[in-house]
């Protein structure tokens, strides 16, 4: 399926270079054509990750498991739209963890009674998910009450630099937690479930697919940022939905097929770590990235998420996945309660305005 899809590739770059085709046909395809870079970047860093220790190859899933995301939200950014990359980052947030999640339970309990998975691993991915929740609404909550208090220039200034602050502390908390794991406890939240395989690609092959579909994501995700404000006009949506639901599924696409995978093995734990995890890895590495480097290319972006819907769905997710994995067992029924929370928010972001 794939490999069908890497068709996506020439046409996008054909309908936007050679036929100067209408701004939604060239990001139509430039998005399906993101959805199998997406997954090519995925397994080559697992190939490469396989040569390596469990800490080295630790970091390069970090560094690579939202390379997608991260690339398209630097274009996005980088053409001015950054509440665009802010709804892109609430979307990846309850998109993992409601959408992925839940669609990762129905498949894992198909035919099943109930499943059981660990509740160690799980207590701390919750954990961290709440450190998610109070990291990125302290900024919203100190704009809140400094607005009152100041003129709005101080009040932007403070929400810079809080920003920024915020965002080193989560980034080293991030890199704790990475230490904590893979390092001085990684006896206790070592996947044991999981089938390990010896790499079957040479590593001058995983290094150049890496490469070459980085640098296609960055080209497709070029596209996509230039046509998006004309997209959303032609089909009659906001550049804020576009973010929260489009690009935040292609973002993470792949996490959702490995997820998936997993999930059909009964490899919940590791299921459970790769949907869970990956909105961790964004609210605790990259959207303090993208804070940092958008001062760097001369688009700053705080973390102040002025929507109190936003704010609203990243506690919903922490209390969700809380409410979940608790007891160390889940049913179907869990599952699509977390796909129905992400409807109703869906719907939500759907007829919401702007700010």
């Amino acid at each position: 399926m794939a490999k069908i899809f890497l068709l996506f590739i020439p046409l996008s770059l054909a309908l936007r270079y050679i036929f100067q085709a209408g701004s939604t046909w060239v990001f139509l395809a430039s998005i399906l054509a993101i959805v199998p870079l997406s997954i090519w970047i995925q397994r080559s860093t697992e190939q490469i990750a396989s040569r390596t220790g469990s800490s080295i190859g630790g970091l390069l899933n970090v560094t690579f498991g939202n390379a997608t995301e991260l690339i398209l939200a630097l274009f996005v950014l980088a053409s001015g739209s950054a509440a665009v990359v802010k709804g892109q980052i609430t979307g990846s947030i309850i998109g993992n963890s409601l959408l992925g999640l839940g669609l990762v339970i129905l498949v894992a309990t198909w035919g099943k009674q109930q499943l059981k998975f660990d509740r160690n691993r799980a207590g701390l991915l919750t954990s961290l998910l709440i450190l998610v929740v109070i990291g990125l609404l302290l900024p919203a909550l100190f704009n809140y009450t400094e607005r009152s208090m100041v003129s709005p220039s101080t009040t932007g200034l403070l929400d810079e630099d809080l920003s920024l602050g915020v965002s080193i502390v989560l980034i080293l908390l991030y890199i704790a937690n990475l230490i904590y794991t893979l390092y001085t406890h990684r006896d206790i939240f070592e996947i044991e479930d999981v089938e390990t395989n010896e790499p079957n690609w040479p590593l001058w092959q995983a290094i150049a697919v890496l490469t070459a579909a980085t640098l296609l994501t960055a080209l497709e995700a070029e596209l996509v940022s230039g046509a998006l404000e004309t997209t959303a006009v032609q089909i009659g949506v906001s550049t804020y939905f576009l973010g929260v639901i489009v690009l935040a599924v292609v973002g993470n696409a792949a996490e959702y097929v490995s997820a998936i995978i997993f999930a059909k093995k009964g490899q919940m734990n590791m299921a459970m770590s790769i949907t869970v995890g990956s909105s961790i890895q964004v609210g605790l590495f990259v959207a303090p990235i993208l804070v940092l480097v958008s001062y760097l290319i001369g688009h700053p972006m705080n973390l102040v998420f002025n929507n109190p819907l936003e704010m609203i769905s990243i506690a919903a997710v922490a209390f969700a996945v809380n409410a979940i994995a608790h007891d160390g067992e889940t049913t179907w029924f869990e599952g699509a309660l977390l796909l129905g929370i992400y409807l109703m928010l869906g719907i939500a972001f759907f007829f919401v305005t702007p700010g």
